[in-house]
């Protein structure tokens, strides 16, 4: 059984650095079939995706609007991966979400379970 389990803040002030870090059960997260992502999700609005790492061979894709302010890393040995989001704004106030998605796929909504709230 995956699972995954995040840890981080939950309260952040403006101009900080968030960072939120999952840990992975049950897969290796440098398993070639699988790429692992964050996401959130403001109150009252669809998921966002933030960004996206494939630790197999360390590529890494952002989204568009957050590229300038996000890092995304993995520690194969603690078999985690982890978001830095910096220079916290109003807008950033939300439900944060890891989750696995596989080659070629998107992640569903099913596929989160917890979320870390920052508020």
């Amino acid at each position: 059984q995956v699972q995954l389990v995040e840890s981080g803040p939950g309260v952040m002030k403006p101009g900080q650095t968030l960072t939120l870090t999952c840990t992975v059960s049950g897969v290796s997260i440098t398993d070639s079939s699988y790429l692992w992502c964050w996401v959130r999700q403001p109150p009252g609005k669809g998921l966002e995706w933030v960004a996206r790492i494939y630790p197999h061979d360390g590529r890494k894709w952002f989204a568009a609007s957050l590229q300038s302010r996000t890092t995304i890393s993995s520690d194969t040995s603690k078999n985690q991966f982890s978001l830095q989001l910096a220079s916290l704004a109003a807008a950033d106030t939300t439900t944060y979400y890891c989750a696995r998605d596989t080659q070629g796929h998107r992640a569903k909504r099913g596929w989160y379970k917890k979320g870390k709230r920052i508020v």
